[in-house]
C-alpha cells in the first residue's frame, strides 16, 4: 500500500478556555502533550505520507520542540501557518502538501483518541470507490433531534436519516482543492471541509468509527478524554 495519504492536523486554536498560552494542544494529558496522542496514531498509519501540523507561525518551533522531537515519529513532519478560521489554516496545510500526496486526511489537533485503524478504515473506503470524492468519520445520531426557532420546537425530524460527523476527513487532494478553490470564488464558508467538497459537487461518504474518537472543546473534556488514553496504557 503506498504512503500517499498527507495527514492535516489543524492545530490552530488559542487555549483561552484552557488558561495556556501555548494553546490546548499543548496541555499536558495522560502524561504527555494533547495533540502528540493524534500526530502518533497518523505517524503509525501506514498509508500516511507526511504530516502537515498547522499552527501560528511563533508557535512552531514548541509544538516541535514538545509534541514532536521527543517521539521520534518516523514519518515526516512539516508546518504550515494557521489562518484566522479554521477554513483559512486547512487551506494553508492543503498548500503544504506535497504534489506526490494522492490523498488529504483532515484532523482535529484535538481529537487525540483517534486511532490508526480508524484512519486506515476511512483511507480504505476512499481507495476502494474510484467514484467517491471523499470519506468522513462518524456514527449514525443516537439522540433525538429537534428543530427550533426563536426557542420553540418546530419539528422533530426522523433521526435514522442523521449522522454526526468527525475527523478524520479523507478526500482525493484534487477535489478538495477543488473545493476550496469554489469555496473561495463563491466567498463559502463551511462547518466542516466535506460541506466545501460536497458544495463543489464531490460524493463523500460516512464511515462509522468507534463513539470515543472526542474532541477537547472546553475544559471538561479533559477528563474523559485523559481516563480513556490512561486506559488505553
Amino acid at each position: 500500500m503506498p504512503a500517499d495519504v498527507s495527514a492535516v492536523i489543524v492545530a490552530g486554536g488559542s487555549g483561552t478556555r484552557f488558561g495556556n498560552p501555548d494553546g490546548k494542544q499543548l496541555m499536558e494529558v495522560a502524561g504527555r502533550p494533547l495533540m502528540s496522542w493524534c500526530l502518533e496514531a497518523f505517524d503509525r498509519a501506514p498509508s500516511v505520507g507526511v504530516i502537515v501540523v498547522v499552527c501560528p507561525v511563533e508557535r512552531t518551533e514548541r509544538v516541535r520542540s514538545l509534541a514532536v522531537e521527543p517521539f521520534g515519529f518516523t514519518t515526516p513532519v512539516v508546518f504550515a501557518p494557521a489562518g484566522e478560521t479554521r477554513q483559512d489554516s486547512t487551506r494553508a496545510g492543503l498548500h503544504a502538501t506535497p504534489d506526490s500526496m494522492r490523498y488529504v486526511a483532515v484532523h482535529d489537533g484535538a481529537r487525540p483518541l483517534i486511532s490508526a485503524e480508524t484512519i486506515e478504515c476511512a483511507v480504505a473506503a476512499l481507495r476502494d470507490d474510484p467514484a467517491l470524492d471523499g470519506a468522513v468519520c462518524g456514527q449514525p445520531s443516537v439522540d433525538t433531534l429537534k428543530v427550533v426557532e426563536d426557542g420553540m420546537v418546530v419539528q422533530t425530524p426522523d433521526r435514522a436519516r442523521f449522522w454526526t460527523v468527525q475527523t478524520p476527513q479523507v478526500f482525493t487532494a484534487d477535489a478538495l482543492r477543488r473545493a476550496y478553490e469554489v469555496a473561495d470564488e463563491q466567498g463559502f464558508a463551511g462547518t466542516d471541509d466535506s460541506s466545501l467538497v460536497e458544495r463543489a459537487g464531490g460524493r463523500v461518504r460516512v464511515v462509522e468509527a468507534p463513539r470515543d474518537n472526542l474532541k477537547v472543546t472546553l475544559p471538561e473534556d479533559l477528563v474523559p478524554i485523559e481516563a480513556m488514553l490512561r486506559a488505553r496504557g
